[in-house]
């Protein structure tokens, strides 16, 4: 398992095994090393020698809570962020959790009589879901990592395809929370721990939620900004200081530095603490996608030390089958962020700054627009009979206003011919294959609840992860409402997930500012009226650093890196999509028809649906070649 995820941690591993304390247990790490270099070593115990850990990630606030630790008596053997789980476990049990700063995913053992009457496996992962932690009970006992493909090297786990996680991956294009495609392998969701009482590592134990940004100390203050002049110096405030904290390391750090407002912000921010800091941009000269000039005009004006790491289109074409092999699971959206980190890697960078999360948070997207709509669409469909609404659905486009999108246009339609679809109008939105489409494709399976009729419980299922979430939404105001669902939907399951993955493939640590805990319970807070201005895109970022940045960025229609997918899946890809379509790996044959594959790239040919749905089942299917056969 551990030499599966040698790329996570090129630099160090560590191996807890045959502790006749906890006979069964086996816990092993990869590390790449960022702090404490020399004494990171893991596992990390405590002075005692009867708490253990082993660490994914960062804590950005370490130090603070070194000393409070340092005060009550706690004494430490190195500088790392790691030993400080141990001993604020220690001192604080699982309320250590809410006194975390950071991206992480940990095990801790303990083996205290005094905690418990047997020894414990305690496992968290951070509120956001920055890092990733995957688990399944099987028949020889629990195992868990920081991949699937580490998983399934474990070789207890059936290497099947779940049916469930199938469905969510053509609805939406990733594998959605807390499902995985390997049936009976689950993500740990976001926010969530488990704890594991060793001696009955056969029982199935169930994740239960730590953090909730409603009842955040930010939720809760009186005094929190209401109007949007009071929310900008607040919002600036952390800012910088989630910026400080994420660029500690005893390594170089840089950042990603598009043309872009988010990228811009933390840039301009960063250069100020840290003079001189490396940027980089992944440019692609001659093309209507390179940026590689705007980037040098922000580093030129942040004072960043920048370098542009050029890529021609044949050069990525020869390196696609290497990105596709960097997935952990199946996304039609992670092979952009391959390249941007083999170019970080190409410039010698271990750490990196990404601006992920200023979307979320500022609404930046065209769903914050979309979304509205499509409720309101949503209200009047539901007093419209089924046989009206499929009548009237061509003057869906119409009410809306999207005569210029198609893709718009078919997901709108299917919000109205099927509103009680999915849980939230929202998800329409965020569709790859509509509902309406999937029998084409698949059986699919819309298992909702986790409960059974006589009460047992059932696995976890994405459809009651969406339905949770829009729960939460509706307790929030409109626009803060859909800024969490994006947070906690296609940034948890798609952006994070397919970031770490290809990124720590390449061995490069990328730290997401933005997402910051403190930043995000802020915003989550604030209500709409001081977090929006009317005609103004991403008005309260752009207050908050509009003395730093030149107003030509501040003020740019927001630009979307892709790569040319149209084009060369109608050229230099065609032949490699064709055979691959043809021919679908076993594993996956049983579970998707192949007239219906063989409709999407026909359609696409014909110009009838966007490149991404036959890119789609492409990777897919060379990620079912690859691990399931």
């Amino acid at each position: 398992m551990a030499a599966a995820m040698r790329h996570r941690g090129p630099d160090d591993d560590g191996f807890l095994a045959n502790d006749p304390r906890a006979p069964g247990l086996a816990l092993g790490m990869r590390r790449l090393s960022i702090i404490d270099i020399a004494g990171g070593h893991q596992p990390v115990w405590n002075e005692s020698a009867n708490v253990a850990v082993v660490f994914n990630g960062e804590l950005y606030n370490y130090r603070e809570l070194r000393e409070r630790l340092l005060l009550a008596g706690h004494h430490f053997a190195s500088r790392s962020d790691t030993e400080i789980l141990v001993h604020g476990w220690e001192e604080w049990g699982e309320d250590l959790l809410g006194e975390l700063r950071g991206m992480f995913a940990f095990a801790l053992l303990d083996l205290r009589k005094h905690y418990a009457t047997v020894p414990v496996l305690f496992l968290a992962r951070d509120p956001l879901g920055i890092k990733p932690l995957y688990y399944a009970q099987t028949s020889e006992g629990f195992v868990f990592a920081s991949e699937l493909r580490a998983l399934l090297a474990a070789g207890t786990l059936p290497r099947q395809i779940s049916p469930d996680a199938l469905t969510s991956y053509l609805l939406f294009g990733s594998v959605s929370e807390p499902v995985t495609l390997i049936e009976n392998a689950f993500s740990l969701p976001p926010g969530h721990r488990l704890l594991l009482h060793l001696p009955d590592r056969r029982k199935v134990p169930r994740a239960r939620p730590w953090w909730d940004s409603l009842q955040s100390s930010a939720a809760r203050d009186p005094k929190r900004p209401r109007d949007f002049s009071s929310a900008v110096p607040r919002v600036r405030a952390l800012l910088e200081e989630s910026i400080r904290g994420h660029l500690l390391a005893d390594v170089p750090v840089g950042l990603f530095l598009s043309s872009g407002l988010d990228s811009g912000a933390i840039a301009c921010i960063a250069a100020r603490q840290q003079p001189g800091i490396r940027s980089f941009t992944l440019s692609f000269p001659d093309t209507a996608y390179d940026e590689g000039l705007l980037a040098w005009a922000v580093a030129k004006h942040t004072g960043t030390q920048h370098t542009d790491v050029p890529l021609q289109g044949s050069d990525m074409l020869v390196r696609l089958e290497e990105a596709v092999a960097a997935l952990d699971q199946p996304t039609m959206d992670g092979i952009n962020t391959y390249f941007v980190s083999w170019a970080a890697r190409q410039v010698g960078l271990k750490v990196a700054l990404s601006g992920l999360g200023g979307d979320e948070l500022f609404a930046g997207y065209q769903s914050f627009a979309d979304t509205p709509k499509l409720m309101r669409l949503d209200a009047i469909a539901r007093f419209i009979p089924g046989a009206f609404r499929r009548i009237s659905s061509p003057l869906v486009g119409a009410f809306l206003g999207h005569r210029g999108s198609a893709d718009a246009v078919r997901k709108a339609t299917n919000a109205w011919l099927m509103p009680d679809a999915l849980p939230h109008s929202y998800f329409f939105t965020r569709l790859l294959f509509p509902p309406s489409e999937l029998a084409r494709l698949t059986d699919p399976l819309f298992r909702s609840s986790t409960v059974s009729a006589d009460g047992v419980n059932l696995d976890p299922t994405w459809l009651a992860w969406l339905e949770r979430v829009a729960d939460q939404a509706q307790l929030l105001e409109p626009i803060a409402g859909i800024s969490w669902l994006e947070l906690r939907t296609y940034m948890a399951s798609t952006l994070l997930h397919d970031t770490d993955s290809v990124s720590m493939d390449r061995s490069l640590e990328v730290r997401v500012p933005l997402l910051d805990t403190a930043l995000v319970e802020f915003m989550c807070a604030l209500p709409d009226e001081a977090r929006v201005q009317p005609g103004r895109h991403k008005a309260l970022l752009v207050a908050a650093v509009q003395d730093l940045l030149p107003q030509g960025i501040l003020e740019q229609k927001k630009r979307t890196f892709t790569l040319p997918w149209e084009e060369w899946l109608r050229g230099a890809l065609r032949p490699r999509i064709e055979e691959s379509l043809a021919s679908l790996a076993p594993a996956l044959a049983t579970h998707l028809h192949t007239a219906g594959v063989r409709m999407v790239w026909d359609n696409f040919l014909h110009g009838q649906t966007t490149w991404s749905r036959p890119w789609s089942l492409y990777v897919l299917n060379e990620w079912c070649r690859r691990h399931l056969c």
